[in-house]
């Protein structure tokens, strides 16, 4: 059982729910960028929730299937066919052995997440089958798929039922515009207390360089740093500090004047000073944002950040309760 791959879109690759515990070493968790997209599209195909899935970013694939699959498109509003005719999304729908899978451009969002019953059945590299390009780790030989690709697939399982769809109280909305929810830290002393209040008052676009690695952000207006003599071992560049660790979703400014947020690709650390960190439930918005969207920084308290997490899993366990049933 395969899919071959006709076009592989823009940057189509084979993420999972990530490779998590490795970061200390210097391998990020990788995994799709929208986790609840994920979720929802396997999930809809009967998979455990976070199986190897398609994410499939701005420019979908066009895939032959060698065999008959149940299949489903969540995340950005791409609307996929079969053989040029419509399909819906967020609804667990069969492509037969020989025809074509293809996708519209994206009317929302910019990650659309392809579940196919039975997973894609690449090796697992530590403990995950999620691509890191830039290690050339996992995934399908390491890389975003390529034309003429044979992906082969999992078995299905009894649960794989055609027709199951989502309820719209289920389906997020991706908006053009966007309230990322920041905890300030580790380093935000350095910038002046008129740098930060610019940098929560602006609203900033997202700049073409927007990938799994990192999304920068452009539009707002330059901050400056407080004054000091770098310590031996930072760099000249006042953003520059002494190596230190990234978290994922933390927040570095370059020379005071773009912010790169840092997402399940980057790297783990490096001499930027991070300003803050993008809270883990607003992480998926992010992944879902197009070049020239629009986004606003609002700072929360650790103690917010924790509430929202906790919603976050209970809208998780709510989709899970909901597909179970």
């Amino acid at each position: 059982m395969t899919i071959k791959v006709k076009q592989p879109g823009l940057a189509t690759s084979v993420q999972d729910g990530g490779r998590e515990g490795y970061y200390h070493l210097g391998i990020p968790p990788s995994g799709a960028l929208d986790q609840y997209a994920l979720r929802s599209a396997n999930l809809l195909v009967g998979n455990h929730a976070s199986t190897s899935a398609l994410e499939c970013s701005l420019l979908g694939p066009q895939l032959e299937f060698r065999s008959d699959a149940l299949v489903a498109v969540t995340g950005a509003r791409m609307q996929p066919r079969v053989d040029g005719s419509e399909r819906p999304l967020d609804t667990a729908f069969m492509v037969r052995s020989g025809q074509v899978l293809s996708f519209d451009y994206p009317k929302a969002g910019a990650r659309s997440y392809l579940a196919i019953a039975g997973g894609i059945d690449v090796p697992v590299v530590l403990e995950s089958r999620s691509t890191y390009a830039l290690g050339a780790l996992g995934g399908w030989q390491g890389r975003k798929l390529a034309k003429d690709d044979e992906l082969p697939l999992g078995r299905a399982s009894p649960k794989a039922i055609e027709g199951r769809t989502l309820p719209l109280s289920l389906v997020p909305v991706y908006d053009r515009e966007a309230t990322l929810r920041v905890v300030p830290g580790l380093y935000i002393h350095r910038l002046t207390d008129e740098a930060v209040e610019r940098f929560f008052d602006d609203t900033w676009t997202v700049g073409s360089e927007a990938d799994r690695i990192g999304y920068r952000f452009k539009g707002g207006q330059a901050m400056q740093f407080r004054p000091r003599e770098q310590p031996f071992g930072a760099g000249s560049d006042p953003s520059n500090i002494v190596d230190a660790c990234y978290p994922i979703g933390s927040i570095q400014i370059p020379g005071g004047l773009e912010p790169i947020v840092l997402l399940r690709d980057a790297v783990s650390g490096g001499g930027y000073a991070t300003i803050g960190t993008v809270i883990s439930a607003d992480l998926d918005l992010i992944g879902q944002l197009q070049p020239n969207h629009k986004a606003q920084f609002v700072r929360v308290t650790l103690e917010q950040a924790l509430e929202a997490r906790r919603q976050y899993q209970q809208r998780i366990q709510r989709l899970a309760s909901f597909l179970d049933n």
